[in-house]
């Protein structure tokens, strides 16, 4: 939320801090925001759309940790159901033909329990939780680059500042420049020529300053690329509120070194892969054991004549004969000296029909349950045409070439430190240099407009002076912002911050 409040207070105007702090807009609303760096850093992690790809793998992972973990424990249970109709016909099977007059609908369900238990299964949860930690690292990793890149660029939208500024007092130099030789022509100790070099020195300055103030614009936007988020139309208005100071360096290459072994995000990324890479071959190599399954069901059925009055006059017959069978039997009977039996459960009445009829009307939902079925079946893998040697030689090829990253990455991050290392020992030492030499440029640009003040040198040697000044200026800035983005740098490869 704190970071949605940020970027809001960035698009439309009001101080970001102050928009954080209040759940409603200031009262006085300010035409300045402000961004800080861990702002622009909070706001990249919520918002940056490559680094939310990467988290987008992280659920994924977690479900696979839960399945591993309930296909050892929980049944897998699926339920089935549906309906069907069967015209009137005949159907052959075989050689036996079974012939229906009346159309029919059926309807069923089927329930039904399966559990396995194998050498692969119970490898199973290691392996997710393996990938589930290479999900994890991966997306501290890609924080790792997030920041870092966040990092870079906030110091260059500085860095771009300061030489805007630079820009800006050298305009205001030129100025000066610019009455000094007028004021000079004006009393006839210059020429018109000095006065021409000053305007087009002037007109210079006015270029660098509105190219510098562009820079500074255009680096602005695209540090809201990098924060994943839509820079406010006049970029401009947003200030970033950081500042850095250069100091000694203090920390020593072996403490690096060892600091990156453990915590460098995409060498323990790999390590993570390759941890997942030995469980895939745990995986496969089980496979040659044994496996169990279990499974068990419960179904039932209706089927239902679409039209029973055929059935009904079929019963009937069927009645009538038995009747006239049984008083045929019965005439029998009686001349033996017999006596009759009943034949009353022969005649067919309404009672008969209307049960018939209730009989019939199953469908959908009164189904005849089927006996309960149960199964358990070992089995015992013998040959399968080399399947499993490839899969283990797979699984052993894949965990080798991850061990050998592993190794490669653990070489590149320490010369990734070193290298960052020692560009920052080189970068403070050379902040020194050009903080010399721009106090130096400073006063013989000093001395120069104190000549040409005076009528003792020429505009041609203040303009020198003024280039030299510019250049030395220049030089101390990028210095400066050099050392700051060295140490991120190596922060980057250490695998933390050490400021």
């Amino acid at each position: 939320m704190r970071q949605m409040l940020i970027v809001a207070g960035l698009l439309f105007g009001p101080a970001a801090v102050a928009v954080a702090q209040q759940p409603t807009p200031p009262s006085k609303p300010v035409t300045t925001a402000g961004l800080s760096l861990s702002d622009a850093i909070a706001v990249a992690r919520e918002k940056n759309p490559a680094f939310r790809q990467v988290q987008n793998n992280q659920a994924p992972a977690a479900w696979g940790v839960r399945g591993a973990y309930s296909s050892l424990l929980i049944p897998s249970i699926t339920a089935s159901g549906g309906m069907s109709y069967t015209g009137p016909g005949s159907q052959t099977f075989l050689s036996s033909s079974f012939t229906q007059s009346v159309s029919t609908v059926s309807s069923f369900y089927d329930v039904g329990l399966s559990w396995q238990l194998s050498g692969t299964m119970l490898s199973q949860p290691g392996l997710a939780k393996a990938q589930q930690r290479a999900a994890d690292a991966d997306v501290a990793g890609a924080e790792n680059l997030l920041v870092t890149g966040i990092k870079q660029q906030y110091l260059t939208v500085l860095q771009a500042r300061a030489q805007a500024d630079l820009a800006q007092k050298t305009l205001q130099r030129n100025e000066e420049f610019l009455k000094l030789a007028q004021a000079r022509y004006g009393v006839g100790q210059a020429t018109l020529i000095d006065v021409r070099q000053a305007q087009v020195a002037r007109g210079q300055a006015e270029v660098g300053l509105l190219r510098a103030q562009t820079l500074v614009s255009v680096e602005k936007l695209r540090l809201f690329e990098q924060m994943g988020v839509t820079p406010p139309l006049n970029v401009a208005e947003v200030q970033l509120t950081d500042s850095f100071s250069v100091q000694t360096p203090q920390w020593q290459l072996a403490d690096m070194l060892t600091m990156a072994e453990q915590q460098n995000p995409a060498l323990k990324a790999l390590r993570a892969r390759e941890g997942a890479a030995a469980w895939n071959v745990r995986a496969a190599t089980s496979s040659y054991g044994p496996a169990v399954s279990l499974s068990a069901g419960w179904s039932g059925f209706t089927q239902q004549f679409t039209n029973v009055d055929p059935i009904i006059f079929s019963q009937q017959t069927a009645f009538a004969s038995q009747y006239s069978e049984c008083q045929d039997n019965n005439t029998i009977r009686s001349s033996a000296g017999l006596p009759p039996n009943d034949c009353s459960g022969f005649i067919w009445g309404s009672s008969n029909e209307q049960a018939l009829r209730t009989r019939n009307s199953v469908f959908p939902f009164d189904f005849t349950r089927q006996p309960f079925q149960a199964r358990l079946t070992v089995t015992l893998p013998i040959f399968n045409n080399f399947a499993r040697e490839l899969m283990v030689s797979n699984a052993r090829a894949q965990h080798g070439n991850l061990e050998e990253s592993v190794r490669a990455r653990g070489l590149a991050v320490q010369t990734e430190v070193s290298q960052a290392f020692l560009t920052l020992q080189t970068a403070f030492r050379t902040v020194g240099l050009q903080d010399t030499n721009r106090s130096a440029a400073r006063e013989q640009l000093q001395l120069a407009t104190e000549r040409y003040r005076v009528g003792s040198g020429t505009f041609f040697e203040l303009l020198d002076a003024q280039v030299a000044a510019l250049r030395a200026e220049s030089d101390a800035v990028n210095a400066t912002y050099d050392y700051h983005k060295a140490l991120a740098a190596l922060e980057a490869a250490v695998g933390r911050s050490l400021r």
